[in-house]
């Protein structure tokens, strides 16, 4: 029997802007309909709107009730009852926000405290201090910050040092949300909770891993914060990191939140390091030029609507970027992981490839080899591809099909989307599927080279037209080895 949900108050920092409402207030509407938040539990937005708590309930019936499937207006109403607003500015000297915020949680020192940064990472520093400058900081306290932590080492290292010194690590979670997807977890499941993969989960059996997020949609009125991030920073180093360590990591001794994030760290900290002239062999980028996608023509990155003229940072930054990497231990020595993400790709898929080796000496003409496939998105789901004789008389001919658990298909209970999970878990003080201080870190580490010299060399992206699988560039990369990318469009 589960325990009764414990009273909360949760402070959404920026929780007027586009991430709290696409993601964060549905998630905890859903967590409220099943159950999952007490009575007394609320949730305060922070921003600079200048809203009362009624103007901050309707700007939310009208912007995400449309997006939930409210089935029951009590829950609904009891859902907005929860909701609150503050009107704050983190840069200005104004203390009223604060001393309005101070004086909402007085009396609740013993409630868990949630502080969610659903902002640019150069307030999280900020942001924190004015906690404790107004005495919000309680043990009972946890911080949550969203990606991306930082935008290099240097950076990450100094977002750490001024959160560190305010909320101790148990504290902090920092956020991935492809985290939280039910596939994610169930990689973990599939390898730790049955025996048959285990013994053929290495290099004598595994010819390479492919983990691409590829997505249709463009930047438009975004570019002025995607010319200074790009692919590499804004997808690899977390998402595509995170899903590559929970396909290599070794077996922990036990489901513990830190024996997992233990043996995450070691995968980073095996990566092969891509330096100096091996960027330009190991890595692609590009950049999306006009084309056709999803039935229409469309602008390419520089000539996307925003506001403002492309600048030389528009020039330089990537829309795609693969990269072939190595994780130098034994299970593994020799198996290449291909990573790859972009825009305005010709669909929206996010999944993990794991293609076997040929069989030692096939006595069939037409064989294949097995591929393990766990897509995240846009239909959850697992499938094993194996070969089978197609049916009829006359020659024996092979036909790869697909042995397959489809989430919505095999369940009858709703797929929770990620934010659920992963809020959940803060409030209950679970940090297994957030990154950890020396994890991040890490990431940067073996990111920065790679970005050293994209940004030294100067030289552009290689082009793609929109709507395409990416530059040719990308399929040079596995073609050299004879491989190429697997791209079974999603259903």
């Amino acid at each position: 029997m589960s325990e009764p949900p414990q009273s909360a108050d949760l402070i959404v920092f920026g929780g007027t802007g586009d991430l709290s409402m696409r993601k964060l207030l549905p998630a905890l509407y859903h967590c409220d309909r099943d159950g999952r938040l007490s009575p007394e539990t609320r949730i305060i937005a922070m921003s600079r709107g200048g809203l009362d708590d009624a103007d901050f309930r309707g700007k939310v019936d009208a912007q995400v009730r449309g997006a939930v499937p409210v089935d029951d207006l009590n829950v609904w109403e009891r859902f907005l009852g929860r909701l609150h607003h503050v009107s704050v500015d983190i840069g200005g000297e104004d203390t009223v926000g604060w001393e309005r915020l101070a004086a909402m949680l007085a009396g609740h020192e013993q409630r868990t405290r949630v502080f969610y940064l659903a902002s640019p990472p150069m307030t999280f520093g900020p942001f924190c201090r004015r906690l404790e400058r107004a005495g919000l900081v309680t043990p009972a306290s946890r911080v949550v910050l969203e990606k991306p932590l930082g935008r290099d080492l240097a950076s990450a290292r100094r977002i750490n040092d001024e959160v560190g010194a305010i909320f101790d690590e148990r504290q902090i979670y920092r956020i991935d949300h492809y985290l939280g997807k039910e596939t994610v977890q169930n990689l973990l499941v599939l390898r730790f909770a049955n025996v048959f993969l285990e013994p053929v989960w290495n290099s004598l059996w595994i010819d390479h891993v492919q983990i691409t997020a590829a997505e249709t949609v463009g930047t438009p009125g975004r570019r002025g914060y995607y010319d200074h991030a790009g692919a590499l920073r804004d997808m690899v180093q977390n998402h595509l990191l995170q899903l590559l360590c929970l396909v290599a990591m070794e077996p922990p001794s036990r489901n513990d939140r830190e024996a997992i994030r233990d043996e995450k760290v070691k995968i980073l900290q095996a990566l092969r390091p891509i330096v100096g002239g091996e960027v330009d062999r190991f890595t692609v980028r590009g950049q999306y030029t006009a084309g056709e996608a999803g039935g229409e023509r469309v602008p390419g990155y520089l000539d996307e609507p925003d506001g403002t003229a492309p600048t030389e940072a528009s020039h330089r930054v990537e829309t795609f970027a693969a990269i072939r990497a190595e994780v130098k231990n034994w299970r593994w020595a020799g198996v290449p992981f291909y990573l790859r993400t972009g825009k305005r790709m010709p669909y929206r898929c996010s999944e993990i490839v794991v293609q076997f080796k040929d069989v030692p000496h096939s006595i069939f003409p037409g064989s294949a080899p097995n591929r393990l496939v766990l897509r995240l998105q846009p239909s959850e789901g697992i499938q094993l591809h194996i070969m089978a004789k197609e049916p009829g008389a006359g020659e024996v001919a092979l036909k790869p099909v697909p042995l397959g658990l489809s989430f919505a298909e095999t369940f009858t209970t709703r797929v929770p989307e990620a934010y659920e999970r992963l809020l959940m878990d803060v409030l209950t003080g679970n940090p297994t599927l957030f990154m950890r201080r020396d994890e991040v870190e890490a990431a940067w580490r073996w990111i920065d080279p790679i970005l050293g010299e994209w940004e030294a060399h100067g030289t552009p992206p290689e082009p793609y037209p929109a709507g395409s699988s990416g530059p040719a560039g990308a399929h040079e990369l596995l073609g050299r080895s004879g491989r190429t990318w697997y791209e079974e469009t999603p259903q």
